[in-house]
């Protein structure tokens, strides 16, 4: 059965899901339209995500714990309440330093679909 996505209007539930455990990797789809993809992403303490990149423009929000992300031939750590913006296309990747939680925007109409 495909996950349900939030409708417009309904409120999400970021901080705080059933079953949490920020020890273990998850990347969930919370919304998703043709122009527009919100993800949450539990990312626990070591966990990376390779150099990679996404055609659309992204937000990256640490809500909860510490992640790094190299981008543009640097070093950005983000804590709780810090967010990153980075063009489409931008490569990328991530590093989680504690238990963390991310949630993650894609503008999907520049990453032309």
């Amino acid at each position: 059965m495909a996950l349900e996505h939030a409708s417009s209007g309904q409120v999400i539930e970021v901080l705080r899901r059933d079953g949490d455990d920020l020890s273990q990797f998850s990347a969930i789809a919370l919304a998703k339209t043709d122009e527009l993809e919100l993800i949450r992403m539990c990312m626990p303490k070591g966990k990376t995500m390779p150099e990679h990149h996404v055609l659309g423009e992204i937000t990256l929000l640490c809500l909860q714990g510490q992640v790094a992300v190299q981008a543009h031939g640097g070093e950005q750590v983000l804590g709780p309440g810090q967010m990153l913006y980075l063009h489409g296309g931008q490569a990328h990747a991530l590093a989680a330093r504690e238990d963390s939680l991310v949630l993650l925007t894609i503008l999907m109409a520049k990453a032309g679909r």
